[in-house]
């Protein structure tokens, strides 16, 4: 029997390996892909600094490396109709200091963690598909596809959305889903790239007066578009070189994706022998913005291993649950505010808009509100 199975090796099971691993226990990672996956697109480039901090407590080094690879960009700005009402750059840090934040393409962070989760004594077993899992009170047994299994003291699931695992315990999401779409696509830095900033568009001009996110990571942009419905993205994500010239001249459409804004969160993140664990988008699901998903997720994972070390399972599952719903708490006010259905949302927001030049924290709130409370309020 192993000692630790890990379901998944995107960057939260990769940083439940590694903290297992840094605590010396025995772990192994199931990927159901094959090593030489290819991951297409930016995914989630948001690295926020609690997260880079956690990785250079595992494994010292890792957090200024991952620092290094990624973007820091000093300034943010918000407009609306192409009109500026907000701006706010931050000043130099010191050399010593890990960066508020940094943005990289997920593959990297990826590839930084696999290898500081291998140097530490940590396996994976690639092509190992996880169909699901049967725990009992001394153990779990793991289900593989083509009828093999495995025997493991506990199990960390961290195998996404579409959780096998969670499915075979029947373990249900609550929550709600909006009812917009959005259009993300990644764009390559051009021969004369833009002045690396996080700006975020209120009825931007050039895409008919629809909201667009545009964040720089290493490497390129990723441009989130709002759209009505799901036929308009559907449109949009098919003729991305028709309007992703409006906001990003002279750029390249390197990968084009959709998504929904999700606010969701299993009924229960442990199982009732307290040996499986849900973590990461097994356990919740948030949308992009706010960057909530991923870094919620690097929590989990750490908290996860601590339970199954400290042999308190029950506390990981009140405490991560509880966080979880402040985290979709959070993206629900994100999201009314982006929708702004009422006649009194709009009115507000334009209202905000015209005080901006004239009152701060007018523009401030129209900085803030498409990504939900300051991440000090939530805990992630």
């Amino acid at each position: 029997m192993s000692g630790l199975v890990v379901v998944g090796a995107g960057p939260v099971g990769l940083t439940a390996g590694l903290a297992a691993a840094s605590r010396g226990m025995a772990v192994t990672v199931l990927e159901a892909e094959p090593s030489t996956r290819v991951r297409p697109g930016s995914r989630a480039v948001f690295v926020h600094q609690a997260s880079l901090r956690t990785f250079e407590r595992l494994r010292p080094g890792l957090g200024r490396e991952l620092a290094a690879d990624g973007l820091v960009w000093s300034t943010k700005r918000t407009l609306w109709a192409g009109r500026q009402v907000y701006a706010r750059t931050y000043g130099r840090r010191t050399a010593s200091d890990l960066p508020p934040f940094t943005s990289l393409p997920q593959t990297l962070l990826e590839d930084r963690l696999r290898r500081a989760y291998e140097e530490a004594g940590g396996r994976i077993a690639w092509s190992t598909p996880v169909t699901g899992v049967d725990p009992w009170p001394d153990g779990v047994r793991v289900r593989v596809a083509g009828g093999g299994e495995t025997r493991a003291a506990h199990v960390i699931a961290a195998d996404g959305p579409r959780s096998a695992v969670r499915r075979s315990l029947g373990t249900p999401l609550t929550g709600t889903t909006s009812g917009t779409d959005f259009v993300v696509v990644d764009v390559a830095d051009a021969a004369r790239p833009l002045p690396p900033e996080r700006v975020f568009h209120y009825r931007h001009p050039g895409v008919g007066g629809r909201n667009v996110l545009l964040v720089p990571f290493r490497g390129g942009w990723r441009v989130d578009l709002q759209c009505a419905d799901e036929k308009e993205a559907a449109d949009f994500a098919d003729d991305t070189a028709g309007w992703v010239a409006g906001v990003l001249p002279g750029h390249e459409v390197t990968w084009v994706s959709r998504y929904r804004f999700h606010q969701r969160v299993a009924e229960r993140f442990v199982d009732d022998h307290h040996r499986v664990l849900l973590a990461g988008e097994a356990a919740h699901l948030f949308p992009p913005f706010g960057a909530r998903g991923m870094n919620s997720g690097i929590v989990d994972a750490v908290a996860a291993v601590d339970a199954v070390a400290d042999g308190d399972v029950g506390s990981y599952d009140r405490d991560r649950r509880a966080a979880a719903w402040q985290n979709c708490r959070a993206a629900g006010a994100a999201c009314a505010h982006l929708l702004a259905r009422t006649r009194a949302d709009r009115l507000r927001q334009r209202g905000a808009a015209l005080l901006a030049p004239f009152w701060e924290p007018a523009g401030r709130w129209l900085d803030s509100a498409p990504f939900g409370p300051p991440l000090r309020k939530v805990r992630y």
